[in-house]
């Protein structure tokens, strides 16, 4: 059988710090779809997978905080520079082994993401995992061991906030996904616009 970890030793983080800039500055995981927002959406599905709760926001943390997850803003030397930023406060924070970063707008992703990752992870000697759907890289879907806090802040003194670009620096293992649409994120307004009934 495979090697898996525990739920109880992921802590699971979603990243809504961004600006929003596609979305004319909207704050997306509080954006409305079918009546709740799109963060709500993907806690529902991230709940079960882990122990604890973390949520990465830069505004609205009351509202942030309503979803029944403690709140997390970036650094104030970081603040809006991107995932990194979020997944630097969530390794910060985080109690457990393990951090599951999610987007705030992917209100569909896997209810095996967790088991999955993991089983890469610890089948690859790795200290993180990725998913791969349709032949695609999805680095926000991202496993992470506790200790790469440090070569995270590292990188971000630098000038890149690429995610793939830190993982490749601490080398990654990988789990493919068969339903690409899992992973499909709701960058622009005319794609919530379009959506019809949940999945």
């Amino acid at each position: 059988m495979p090697i898996t970890i525990a739920p109880a030793g992921i802590t699971g983080l979603l990243l809504a710090g961004g600006r929003g800039a596609r979305m004319g500055g909207a704050d997306k995981g509080l954006l409305q779809l079918h009546g709740e927002s799109l963060a709500r959406h993907a806690l529902r599905r991230l709940r079960p997978q882990v122990g604890e709760l973390l949520i990465s926001a830069n505004r609205n943390l009351a509202d942030y905080a309503s979803l029944g997850a403690r709140v997390l803003p970036d650094e104030a030397s970081q603040a809006f520079s991107g995932p990194l930023a979020g997944m630097a406060a969530g390794l910060r924070t985080c109690a457990t082994p393990w951090l599951l970063c999610v987007p705030c707008d992917g209100p569909w992703l896997p209810l095996d993401l967790a088991r999955r990752l993991g089983e890469a992870a610890l089948e690859g000697g790795r200290d993180a995992a990725i998913a791969v759907a349709g032949g695609r890289r999805q680095p926000v879907y991202a496993l992470l061991r506790r200790e790469l806090l440090g070569s995270l802040l590292d990188f971000l003194r630098g000038e890149d906030r690429r995610v793939e670009a830190w993982l490749r620096t601490v080398g990654f293992a990988e789990a493919s996904f068969d339903d690409p649409q899992s992973f499909d994120n709701i960058n622009l307004p005319e794609q919530l616009e379009a959506l019809r009934a949940p999945r």
